[in-house]
């Protein structure tokens, strides 16, 4: 493709968290410890690539870090694009107060004494911006916390999140917030963030004197997505392997990356995502605990997004599970809630002791089946009135229907034969447990009830 830019330096990209001090380590000592990615963070808006219509020389963003007049914003868009990098930059050049937290573990109690300081501040005429990574983890209670401060100008929020925050972020803070929507970095932008890591011999791998391909550079640019982490984790993989030559130099090819690739590749966004969840998915509901668990270790090492494994084990818990084991969905949401509190790494955790438990318990599809078969009636015949005896009783045809609703806990085991669907109703039965697990209890319970309605026919005829 060519991305070649003639071997330009410089520091770019990325930034990852803060670093925090260690009490027996020099900030270079710290920094060598630290993944490429986050050594190579870029420390002012001369460093930053990409975003050009956010933070380019007419940029509204870049003008507004200059004059140091930050409004409250939210920057949205995929991963390793540059969103907490432009908020640490902020931090480094802003003269207001700066305090940056992550969602998963700021509460509502951190979060007001935070906006005291920022009252105390502004009284003695200095500002406070706070950043909230992964806004869109808060739920409405807690984003509704911040609305006041930030619409009286106590608080400037800078929130940053993956997710779509018109389904995510409360409106009435999402509408005091000015958007900024971050785009995936073009394959040219993170050629030469590679090429710049290569180069730089004080925060990047510049003392391994690597000569690479411009083609292996391609490669990896183009795999990583748009994500300057996912990028420079692979180059940092891929430069372990090398060993020098004679010269003292090391050689990046074309033929290792695509090695490198194939043995740890995994592509979120292509076929690879699709293969792989569907491999999951068939494990689990093939009732194979350690082939669900392999799938499972694949995309977490691929850097799946755990809130979407957490959502298909949801959808797989009701759909295949069902109520052959009713305990399925409570462990699958248990396991879903508890993953966004958690977080990685010990999320892995609680997602393989879910799978596990899917792939081993007994399985069910019938309700499934059931809604789907319920709902073809509906689309083939359309939906029928409510019958006059099951209408609400504050309704005016409740008023005036003289057909009685039969209260089932008025009768002999909680139960009185009666109608429930409308006169016409073709398809039935909808739902026909299975023999599996719990649901065979169901089946029997289902099938002594029908039994008393047939004896209370006769008696009646």
């Amino acid at each position: 493709m060519g991305f070649s830019t003639g071997g330009s330096q410089g520091p770019h990209l990325f930034q990852e968290e803060e670093l925090e001090s260690h009490p027996s380590m020099g900030a270079q000592e710290i920094e060598g410890h630290m993944p490429l990615a986050a050594r190579m963070r870029p420390r002012s808006l001369e460093e930053f690539l990409g975003q050009h219509k956010i933070v380019g020389a007419q940029g509204p963003l870049r003008r507004a870090i200059l004059a140091d007049h930050i409004p409250s914003a939210l920057f949205w868009g995929p991963p390793g694009c540059g969103k907490s990098t432009l908020a640490q930059i902020v931090a480094r050049t802003t003269k207001s107060h700066f305090e940056s937290y992550s969602a998963l573990t700021l509460g509502v109690a951190e979060a007001r004494k935070i906006v005291e300081t920022a009252r105390r501040l502004k009284q003695s005429g200095r500002r406070t911006i706070l950043f909230l990574d992964e806004i869109h983890r808060w739920n409405r209670a807690q984003q509704d916390a911040l609305l006041e401060p930030v619409e009286n100008g106590t608080l400037v929020l800078i929130g940053a999140t993956t997710e779509n925050p018109y389904f995510t972020i409360a409106g009435p803070l999402l509408s005091r917030m000015q958007l900024f929507h971050f785009e995936p970095l073009e394959p040219q932008t993170l050629y030469k963030l590679l090429e710049r890591a290569l180069q730089d011999e004080e925060r990047g791998l510049g003392s391994l004197a690597i000569v690479a391909e411009p083609e292996a550079l391609e490669l990896l640019a183009i795999n990583a997505h748009g994500d300057a982490r996912r990028a420079l984790n692979a180059l940092e993989a891929v430069a372990s392997l090398l060993s020098p030559d004679g010269e003292g130099r090391r050689h990046l090819t074309m033929q290792l990356v695509q090695q490198h690739l194939e043995v740890f590749g995994y592509d979120r966004r292509g076929d690879e995502h699709y293969n792989t969840i569907s491999a999951f998915i068939k494990s689990v509901r093939g009732s194979d605990p350690n082939a669900a668990l392999y799938w499972l270790a694949k995309m977490l090492e691929g850097g799946e997004d755990i809130g979407f494994i957490a959502r298909r084990l949801l959808i797989l818990a009701a759909e295949d599970v069902g109520n052959a084991d009713p305990m399925g969905l409570v462990v699958a949401s248990a396991m879903a809630e508890a993953v966004e509190r958690v977080g990685l790494p010990e999320a892995r955790i609680l997602l393989a002791q879910a799978t596990a438990y899917l792939a081993a318990a007994p399985k069910s599809n019938a309700a499934y089946l059931g809604i789907e078969r319920a709902l073809a009636e509906i689309r083939a015949h359309g939906a029928k009135p409510v019958p006059a005896h099951l209408l609400d009783a504050h309704s005016v045809e409740g008023h005036l229907t003289e057909q009685p609703y039969l209260y089932p806990h008025n009768y002999p085991g909680h139960y009185v034969a009666q109608s429930y669907l409308p006169e016409g109703v073709e398809g039935l039965p909808f739902y026909e447990p299975t023999d599996q697990g719990y649901e065979a209890e169901i089946k029997r319970g289902m099938q002594r009830r029908l039994l008393a309605d047939n004896i209370t026919k006769k008696g009646t005829s």
